[in-house]
């Protein structure tokens, strides 16, 4: 009998559990980007660092980044970047990416290539701001 109560009491936590995490997905996402810092390294190859708070995982801090890349490659005239890496952690509720990617005119070889025109009119049709 009283295993049967303990199985029970581990059947209704693990239910609350999932309505709890399936909560918190259905929670309006509303991020707030607080900056974005472009540095040159060397010719085609640039370091973008941005920060925002209200990121669901790292994927959104990943996306900013992104968004930063492709604008800053048509900027400089440019078509194409490509992903080189991608550093995300979270402290105090605030997100911090540091990302490298080169820039070029035609497309690059790689599997982590953007097409930068395409992917900044996905960031502004998503609200992501760009450089």
């Amino acid at each position: 009998m009283r295993g049967l109560a303990i199985i029970t009491l581990l059947v209704i936590a693990t239910g609350l559990s999932a309505c709890t995490e399936e909560a918190a997905s259905d929670a309006p996402f509303t991020p707030s980007y607080t900056g974005i810092e472009t540095r040159l390294l060397d010719g085609d190859l640039v370091q973008f660092e941005v920060e925002m708070r209200g990121a669901r995982d790292e994927g959104d801090v990943k996306d900013y980044a992104e968004c930063a890349a492709a604008q800053y490659a048509l900027i400089r005239g440019y078509g194409f970047a490509r992903h080189l890496r991608t550093t995300v952690y979270e402290e105090g509720g605030l997100w911090r990416g540091d990302a490298v990617y080169t820039i070029s005119a035609a497309l690059p070889p790689g599997l982590k290539t953007i097409d930068a025109e395409v992917a900044a009119l996905a960031c502004a049709e998503n609200g992501i701001p760009m450089v």
